[in-house]
This record gives C-alpha cells, sequence and structure tokens, in this order.
C-alpha cells in the first residue's frame, strides 16, 4: 500500500504498502450469497459485488478490458459470484463472454439481465442514496448523506455506479440477508470496500494525477477538437513509442494495473534488457517497421462475420498477416531462452502463412480498388475467367450488331448502340429526334419502348432479346460468382481466427517492452532489481518528467529497509524540491511495478500492494466533499499529522509501509511531537543562504530544517520589497508576544489611554444595578455616536 500524503502545511506525504498487510481470510465451506454486477462499454468495465456474509458492496472503479473480457474473468475466478447480473442491451463482447461462461460444465453461476434503464448513472445514484446504511442516523439528510457516500465510494466511476444501481435492485427484490424480516426492512450494506485483483497494485485516481502519469489535454488543431484529448506531458507520453494503436492500448492497460507477479514482471525485463542493448538495434527498426502495419483484427474479423468486408478490409487484413509473418520469421533468429520470443515463434502458427497466400492468390487488389468491389484473380475459377473472357469480347460484338441494326431503322437516325445493363439486359440506344416530343413519338416499329434517359431512347429489339438468351446476365452472374469466393475466403479466415486474435496479443505485448526499451535507451535508465523483500532502495534517482524540462537535475537516493527508516519527514522551505522528491519515488517505483526500466543509477524494489498521495485538494461540487472532509483527507492539521505518524510508529515492524512525508509544519519535530524509533529518519534539503539571497541545492541530506526562509521564498516569488519587510516585522512582534500595531492608521500614546479608561469604566459598572443609566455610560465614555443610536431608536 503506497501512499503520498499532501499538507495544507506544505509538502506531501508518501505511503508504500507491503503484500500480506490485509490478510485475507479463508473461505468457510458454508459460502455465503454473492451477487455481482458488470457493465462494459467501449473498452472498458465497471463492477461491484455484494457479499451476504459481512453486508459488504464491493467496488472497483471503471478499469480498461480487452475484447475477450480477461480482466472480468479474473475478477469471477477470485469471487465466485452465484449471481451475475448485466444489462440486457450489451456489447457483443460481454454476450460472448457470458456465452463461455454457461458452457463451462465445472461453474455456472446463475445470470440475470434487466433493461437497460436499471444501469442508468442517475438511477444507481439514487439507489444508492435510497440504501438501508444502519451506520447512518436515520434523520441524515439526502445531501449529508451523498457527501458521506462521497467518501466511502468512487463516484467518479460512471460504469461502477451503473452497476451499483442494478445490484441494489436485485438485493432489494431478492430480499437478500432479511428474506424473514418486514418487508418494509430493507437490505443492510455494513459497509463500502474497494477491491482490487489479487496481484494488482491499487493506486487510486488522485495518485495518478499527482504523479502525472497520464495528462489529458486537448488537441491544439482546431480542426480536431472534436476528435477528443491527446496526451500531454506524462509518464504515458514520454514511454508510449508504440508503433500501433493496440501495442498503445496495452501499454495503458499495464499503467493501470501495475502488478505484484515477478514472473510477469521478469518476462517484461528480459525483452527490455535484450532491446536495450546497442548489437540489437537493427532487430529492433526491423520489427518496429513489421508492427507499423498490424491493423485492427478485431474490426475486421467482426465485419467479415456480418460479410460486411470492404476492399480496404482485404488490403488491411493481407498486410496485417503478411507483417505478422516477418515478425515470427524475425523473432525466430533471437534468443528463444527469451519467453516473449518463444511464444510469438510457436505462438504465431502456418494458419498465418496461409491465409496470407490465399489472400495474395485470390485477391485482385488493383481490380478491386479500380471497381470498388472484391475481384479475383485469373486461374483461380474456369467458369469465372470464361464469362470474363466473354464479357471482354462484348464490346467489339455490339458494335457490330449495332451497326446491322441501324441498317433496318429509319433514315432520319443518325446512329445507335447496344449497351448492357445489370439484371435488365441488352437494349438498343438512339438520340432523340426533334420530332419526337410525346411518347407517342417515341413508337418505332419492331421495336419495343423501354424508357428514355438522357435524351436517349432504349428499345428492346429481337436481336437484343437474342443476345439476352445467348450471352444471359454476365455482369451479375461473375459478380454473384466472386461473391460466392469472398464468402469462401471469408470462412476460411474466420476458421482461423484464433490465430489472428494471438497475432494481436503476442504483438502488442512485443510492441509495449520495445517501446520502453527505446525510452530506456534515450533517457538513459536502468534495469531495476526486483525482488519479494520488504525494501525499497534508490540510488541517484531522477524524475522521469523533470529532467526532460530542466537544464540541470540534482539526483537524490532513496533508502528505506524492514527495521530502518520506513517512516521519513522531510522538512525545507518551499521551492526547496521537497514535492519532486516525494514525486520522484513514487514515479520510480511505479515504473519498476509495470516492468519499465528507471531513471537511476541502481535500483532494488521490493514488491508492494498499493501507491496513495495526497498531494492535492479537489475541491470540486462534483467531488462531494465537504471542505472539512478534504482536509481530514489531506492529513491537515499538527496534531491529526504527529498521530498518524505516530500510528504507524507503533506499529509492530512487518506492519509499518514505507511513508515518505514533507510538511512546513516544523514544530512537529521542534516540539518533539513524535516518538523515538529505529523506523524514523529525519531529512532536509540542503540551502545556502549568499547574502540576502537563498541558494537551493536541492541535495537530501539527514537532519531538521530550523528556518522556513519565508522571506527569502516571498523575494523570489516576487513579493514586493516592503510588503516582506512588514511580514518580517509582524512576525518577529508575534514570536516575541509585544504588540502588533497597525501601519495604515494613526496611533498614539493618547488613543491607548483612551481604550484604557472605556475598559476600566466598564469593568466598574454594577449590572444588577437598576438604576444603572446604560446609555449615559455608551454616550459619554463608549462612544458619542452610540447614545444618538439609541435615542433614534
Amino acid at each position: 500500500m503506497a501512499a503520498i500524503e499532501s499538507l495544507r502545511g506544505g509538502g506531501g506525504g508518501f505511503i508504500f504498502g507491503q503484500p500480506g498487510i490485509h490478510g485475507v481470510e479463508e473461505e468457510e465451506e458454508d459460502s455465503p450469497a454473492i451477487l455481482l454486477s458488470v457493465v462494459a462499454q467501449h473498452g472498458q468495465i465497471g463492477l461491484c459485488f455484494f457479499d451476504s456474509k459481512d453486508s459488504t458492496l464491493n467496488y472497483m472503479r471503471d478499469t480498461p478490458d480487452n475484447h475477450e473480457l480477461h480482466l472480468l474473468a479474473r475478477v469471477i475466478q477470485e469471487v465466485s459470484p452465484h449471481v451475475i447480473i448485466t444489462s440486457a442491451k450489451q456489447e457483443r463482447c460481454m454476450t460472448r463472454f457470458l456465452q463461455q461462461l454457461g458452457s463451462n460444465p465445472d461453474y455456472k453461476p446463475e445470470v440475470v439481465t434487466y433493461p437497460y434503464v436499471d444501469f442508468g448513472l442517475e438511477v444507481g445514484k439514487q439507489r444508492l442514496l435510497s440504501a438501508h446504511l444502519p451506520f447512518l442516523p436515520a434523520s441524515t439528510s439526502e445531501r449529508d448523506k451523498m457527501s458521506y457516500l462521497s467518501s466511502c465510494i468512487s463516484l467518479d466511476s460512471p460504469l461502477m455506479l451503473r452497476a451499483v444501481g442494478a445490484l441494489l435492485k436485485c438485493l432489494d427484490r431478492r430480499r437478500v440477508g432479511v428474506e424473514l424480516e418486514d418487508s418494509s426492512v430493507g437490505v443492510p450494506i455494513l459497509q463500502f470496500n474497494a477491491y482490487t485483483l489479487k496481484g494488482v497494485v491499487c493506486i487510486d485516481r488522485d495518485t495518478y494525477s499527482v504523479l502525472q502519469i497520464f495528462k489529458s489535454e486537448l488537441h491544439p488543431s482546431v480542426y480536431k477538437l472534436h476528435s477528443g484529448e491527446k496526451e500531454g506531458l506524462s509518464l504515458y507520453g514520454i514511454l508510449n513509442r508504440c508503433r500501433c494503436k493496440f501495442g498503445s492500448k496495452l501499454l495503458r492497460q499495464w499503467f493501470m494495473r501495475p502488478t505484484q507477479d515477478l514472473a510477469v514482471l521478469q518476462r517484461r525485463q528480459e525483452v527490455i534488457r535484450f532491446f536495450t542493448s546497442p548489437r540489437n538495434s537493427d532487430a529492433l527498426n526491423t520489427l518496429q517497421s513489421s508492427l507499423r502495419n498490424i491493423r485492427n483484427i478485431p474490426t475486421l474479423l467482426r465485419r467479415m462475420s456480418l460479410s460486411h468486408t470492404k476492399v480496404t478490409d482485404w488490403q488491411c487484413l493481407y498486410k496485417t498477416v503478411y507483417n505478422a509473418v516477418c515478425i515470427r520469421d524475425t523473432v525466430r533468429h533471437l534468443p528463444q531462452s527469451i519467453h516473449l520470443f518463444r511464444d510469438i515463434s510457436e505462438g504465431l502458427s502456418d494458419d498465418l502463412h496461409h491465409i496470407a497466400t490465399l489472400i495474395s492468390r485470390v485477391v485482385d487488389f488493383e481490380t478491386s480498388i479500380a471497381e470498388n468491389r472484391f475481384t479475383i484473380k485469373p486461374d483461380v475459377d474456369p467458369a469465372i475467367d470464361d464469362k470474363k473472357r466473354r464479357m471482354m469480347g462484348l464490346s467489339d460484338f455490339l458494335t457490330d450488331v449495332a451497326r446491322r441494326e441501324l441498317e433496318h431503322l429509319d433514315a432520319r437516325i443518325p446512329s445507335c448502340c447496344v449497351i448492357y445493363i445489370p439484371l435488365i439486359g441488352f437494349l438498343l440506344s438512339v438520340p432523340r429526334l426533334p420530332s419526337m416530343a410525346e411518347k407517342e413519338d417515341f413508337e418505332i416499329e419492331g421495336l419495343d419502348f423501354m424508357f428514355l434517359s438522357e435524351e436517349r431512347l432504349h428499345y428492346r429489339s429481337q436481336r437484343t432479346k437474342e443476345l439476352d438468351d445467348l450471352l444471359g446476365d454476365l455482369h451479375c452472374d461473375i459478380r454473384d460468382m466472386e461473391t460466392a469466393v469472398m464468402t469462401q475466403l471469408q470462412n476460411a479466415v474466420l476458421e482461423r481466427s484464433a490465430s489472428l486474435y494471438k497475432v494481436l496479443d503476442l504483438t502488442a505485448e512485443l510492441d509495449c517492452l520495445m517501446a520502453l526499451s527505446s525510452a530506456s535507451q534515450e533517457y538513459g535508465y536502468t534495469s531495476p532489481k526486483l525482488s519479494s523483500h520488504r525494501k525499497i532502495s534508490i540510488t541517484q534517482g531522477r524524475h522521469p518528467l523533470l529532467e526532460l524540462c530542466s537544464p540541470v537535475f540534482v539526483a537524490n537516493s532513496f533508502q528505506s529497509s524492514e527495521s530502518h527508516s520506513r517512516v521519513k519527514v522531510i522538512t525545507g522551505p518551499n521551492s526547496s524540491g521537497k514535492s519532486i522528491y516525494l514525486k520522484q519515488v513514487g514515479l520510480i517505483v511505479f515504473m519498476a511495478l509495470i516492468g519499465s526500466d528507471v531513471p537511476a543509477k541502481e535500483a532494488d524494489i521490493g514488491l508492494l500492494d498499493g501507491i496513495f498521495t495526497r498531494m492535492q485538494s479537489r475541491e470540486s461540487v462534483s467531488v462531494g466533499l465537504s471542505t472539512y472532509m478534504i482536509d481530514l483527507n489531506q492529513v491537515d492539521g499538527l496534531s491529526l499529522l504527529a498521530a498518524s505518524i505516530s500510528h504507524w510508529l507503533r506499529k509492530p515492524q512487518g506492519e509499518v509501509p514505507h511513508v515518505l512525508l514533507a510538511t512546513n509544519f516544523h514544530s512537529l519535530l521542534q516540539l518533539g511531537l513524535l516518538p523515538s524509533s529505529g523506523l524514523l529518519s529525519l531529512l532536509t534539503l540542503e540551502t545556502a543562504v549568499d547574502g540576502d539571497e537563498l541558494v537551493f541545492l536541492y541535495q537530501l541530506k539527514e537532519g531538521i530544517c530550523q528556518s522556513s526562509y519565508a522571506a527569502n521564498i516571498a523575494k523570489l516569488a516576487g513579493l514586493p520589497a516592503s510588503l516582506v519587510q512588514r511580514g518580517v516585522e509582524v512576525s518577529e512582534l508575534y514570536r516575541t508576544g509585544r504588540v502588533i500595531k497597525r501601519i495604515d492608521k494613526a496611533s498614539s500614546d493618547e488613543q491607548a489611554d483612551r481604550c484604557r479608561t472605556v475598559v476600566e469604566a466598564f469593568l466598574s459598572l454594577d449590572l444588577e444595578d437598576r438604576d444603572l443609566d446604560l446609555q449615559h455610560f455608551m454616550k459619554e465614555d463608549l462612544l458619542p455616536s452610540a447614545g444618538d443610536l439609541l435615542n433614534s431608536s
């Protein structure tokens, strides 16, 4: 559990948690009912589930998932719900997933579908407000209830909230846990828990924002504002060197789900180490060139299954399969001791070569593009070739027929031609004469009038009828026959769709790891050592984003072991680099947990179960938290801060996470508010004073900052010298307990004497004396105008 806590007193805090702190009890033999509700939309899932054993509603924030819903499958495998609730209106991926789930003979949960309206966002919020929460007083207002709920459940995950609404409906209908109670008694929810998959490092939305792991920005082009957002300066932005769309998508999933699985991390590291070696740069460039041509395989296969395939789809599929074969052949020459290379060599089967050969042999891309329809090459189907030869010789033959037809027409008709129209057949076409004004004028002996088009009259003659019988509907026949060939080709491809999906998975992983390798080479990263121990050691670490923006960056180290220096308190003046150091450590640990190299000379990272931060406030109506609640979340206040740190220091060593905290509350240390412990380390960032100028050295060292250097910081910030000087004077007067006199209004001993006289006169009054003339006192002794006010009233 790792977190960074921010304080309004200045700076922030960071807590890294160790695996195993939150134990998981073994499931009892008599398992209680578990109901899971899920919504899948646009590549993301939101879900929640209710456990009747302890009346807990567990929720998972909206998370990306792939087309096969592997993440949802892992959740179901861990949770084993008895009931799965989903919408009757759902995406194809969910339909396919439930069908596969139903075909499993060992596990068949009950699937409940509700109308789409039951999964509405506002419906979910209202049902949450109406839920039976016994721990809240019955008199709690709706506003206060929502304020409380916003601190318990993530209200910025719309898919999850929609799932909550349907889950609460199902609980009320089935009366889970209150079957024998009166109908007025609602199903109780005793607590809310954030659910994280086993092995996945828990990171909340604030942490992603604080560490600038993602940063979306509107596109700068006015023509692309409608197309959404682009990635700004962020960790994802500088590491994403992926060459194909699905590589970028998978890399984002890795960022959203850092892992504790050492086997997964080591699999990624061995590929990155291979490609960061300069001698393997040629292989890297070759593979990245091929990856550019890997296209949207799921979309192509879906169109094929619906017979909506376009010419461009065949081009994309051929290019994808051809380049996938090139990738496989290139990887087969690389060390097969590396797991991913071996998986690609074995997993990209000869089905791909078969598909590429079929498409290359069958599809005539040049003609298909020219005619904007699927056409096949010669020698694929003899019958089609014969019809095409007849069509090719048809033009000269029809010209000869037209010449003979003209000999039998009225001499006033200067010319004619024989044309072919699909589904109608062969027709004789002649120009419209000036004398042909009315429809009755169109009649020509021996010809059947068909229609008028573009000042030409079209007729069916005895000879054109003979042509229909002789040649048939050649155009339609050829199209129908080529469509039949396309259908056969589609079926051949769809039969091997599993091989194509494997291409997507393996090439996306390869793309991600080569992207991380490229970034590591460019920025001078190093491969961290990963293990299951409980320590973090970083030598000369750097902030991966700031070092790109600053001409000079001072590297700093971080050491936190099992029994020493697990809780660090950093003091120092504003702008000395405290927050940068906190974020730097967080980013390095995060990068290690996605398998990436890190910006440090050396790093030894023990596995963690979470990273949390408190370094900024989100004071917004949409957050739903009161200012006081935000203050509590920010550990705002000296007493609360001291109590929080003391809480961790008094824990057994095995339960203390890595805590990294920066604060401007110097009295926390000066007043000795923290217990003495080997787990506590006091640090500061070096500064130097040159005359009146404060110089930041940005070097971390042991010790305590003795001064906030507020006046120096104010000058650096550009505040007027007179204002800074006045601040110093007031601070000194306050520190020594002397009277602070206003400088914007005259102050004299006479005025002080006057105030003293009024106070003494008031204290001498006998307020119980019925004859007391209070008006006289106010008029004569306090304020002359006060008596006038009393008289006027």
